[in-house]
């Protein structure tokens, strides 16, 4: 069986990190990027405006805003394509699970959604101290740092040339959002304070809009978590446990993507959260090897 061959679509912060964690995969070949208008080739990669415009493609990284996931998902599996996606709301993901898997299975192919860090990797760690103390409480504290979905979420609102979305933990989960923006001339703060508060992505969080003249001058991708569970072993209490990370927001993002289309080509057709994937299946290789090297 040859290499996997990949197309990244999508070029903005979590694409650009995708190419590159392509192109380091031992067992992967990008064939091309796909953007709206096309454009020019990047580093003697193909950039098309359809994926029809590429030969044989197996796995579909979907580097697009959250929002647009479910039409791409679903355009990519009919035409026969896998599919992994970083979809980061956290309330929908049940319905998309379902919608996907439907046409995944009717395909006969895979998609694996909300491949990210959070969702994603961190959600497999939840699952992890779940297992270690099924009774407990897991508080997921973010930041501070750069939220790439909030971020994409602020820019689309209407009056916005650029924005920053910076998560704050407050503690126990709770969470403030500090929001940047520079506004085209002529828009109203106001306005754009309350489109913002009302998006699902704010509604629920502590957030607070400010306007700066030059967002570039606030743009700092790095991010992190900070995860605790204490709870009960089977009957003995007080047992603590904690993880940490301090990461590049869109390159941890597209690097996890890259592994789970490496795992989306060893499932059964259908359509996966992270949890539901085995471990081993993210990595290249042969699994004895990776038995003997980490068990």
């Amino acid at each position: 069986m040859g290499n996997i061959k990949i197309t990244v679509v999508g070029y903005g912060n979590i694409g650009r990190y995708a190419v590159e964690a392509v192109q380091a995969a031992p067992d992967m070949d990008l064939v091309g990027i796909v953007r709206r208008s096309g454009g020019e080739a990047v580093g003697g990669v193909p950039v098309v405006a359809d994926i029809s415009e590429l030969g044989q493609v197996d796995v579909a990284l979907l580097c697009t805003p959250t929002r647009s996931v479910e039409e791409n998902a679903v355009k990519y599996l009919k035409m026969g394509i896998h599919t992994v996606d970083s979809f980061d709301i956290h309330g929908s993901i049940p319905a998309l699970r379902r919608t996907l898997g439907e046409v995944a299975r009717q395909a006969g192919k895979t998609a694996i959604l909300s491949a990210g860090w959070d969702p994603g990797s961190d959600s497999i760690v939840r699952a992890l101290l779940e297992a270690c103390a099924p009774r407990g409480i897991t508080y997921t504290n973010f930041g501070p740092g750069m939220s790439m979905g909030h971020t994409v979420a602020v820019k689309g609102k209407a009056g916005v040339a650029g924005a920053l979305s910076m998560t704050i933990p407050l503690g126990t989960g709770v969470h403030r959002r500090m929001v940047y923006v520079q506004l085209e001339p002529g828009a109203d703060l106001a306005k754009v304070t309350a489109d913002i508060k009302a998006d699902p992505y704010f509604a629920h969080d502590e957030t607070h809009v400010i306007e700066v003249d030059d967002i570039n001058l606030y743009i700092d991708k790095g991010h992190g978590v900070n995860m605790t569970r204490k709870g009960v072993s089977g009957q003995t209490d007080n047992q603590l446990f904690e993880f940490n990370m301090k990461i590049n927001n869109p390159a941890l993002t597209s690097q996890i993507m890259t592994a789970c289309a490496r795992a989306c080509t060893r499932q059964k057709p259908g359509a996966y959260t992270m949890i539901e994937l085995p471990m081993v299946d993210l990595l290249p290789g042969d699994r004895d090897g990776w038995v003997k090297k980490l068990v």
